[in-house]
């Protein structure tokens, strides 16, 4: 099953892989929603599922997808090389992940390998990835380096709040405050809030949704 909102696209995709007749594309959508409802009714082994999509984004869907017991694969095609995108299809159980600039026989590869219980991710995106999941551990080892209380003044930096405003919700003083916020700097190694907020963001210290 074919998952883009480009009608072009996915008509070249199917053209490319029902070539030989080895493979056949059994259903399109063009969103995510319509994805998800076209999954229930036709059950294909594969599913090449785009990131950017209305109404339901790609890695939504592979999280919905991921949250059943199925044995549905989920290969994301993409334009996306952005290591954040990979990492968090990694991070949900993606199955194989490949760029649109790929050639066809490396994508037909990959739907074969995906078939057949193995992964994929395309050769160019394993260096990137393995440099992201290194730097990852890192800062996973540099969270736990904080105390509670230092967790709670990185959290309310990241939500916005400056020093005078923490201090009140965590009934504190402001200096001790500064004190904190001095400290947390050092142990993740960043310069100001800004870096602080991302970094808590990207370690998952605080929640975007």
């Amino acid at each position: 099953m074919l998952a883009d909102d480009h009608v072009l696209m996915r008509e070249g995709i199917r053209q490319l892989l029902e070539f030989d007749g080895s493979i056949k594309v059994i259903a399109e959508a063009g969103d995510g929603e319509e994805c998800l409802e076209k999954l229930r009714e036709c059950q294909p082994q594969v599913l090449l599922l785009d990131i950017n999509m209305p109404k339901m984004n790609g890695i939504s869907v592979l999280e919905e997808i991921k949250r059943q017991e199925t044995d549905l694969k989920v290969l994301i095609l993409t334009v996306h090389n952005d290591v954040e995108y990979l990492l968090r299809a990694v991070d949900i159980g993606v199955d194989g992940y490949l760029l649109k600039d790929s050639e066809s026989a490396e994508l037909r590869r990959a739907i074969y390998l995906v078939v057949n219980g193995e992964s994929y991710i395309q050769p160019r995106l394993i260096p990137i990835l393995n440099s992201r999941l290194i730097a990852r551990d890192s800062d996973k080892d540099k969270v736990k380096l904080l105390t509670q209380r230092e967790l709670e003044v990185l959290k309310q930096v990241a939500n916005g709040m400056i020093n005078k405003e923490i201090a009140t919700s965590l009934h504190i003083s402001e200096r001790t405050v500064k004190n904190h916020i001095s400290n947390i700097f050092k142990k993740i190694d960043v310069s100001d809030r800004t870096q602080a907020a991302v970094f808590a963001i990207k370690n998952d210290v605080i929640k975007l949704f």
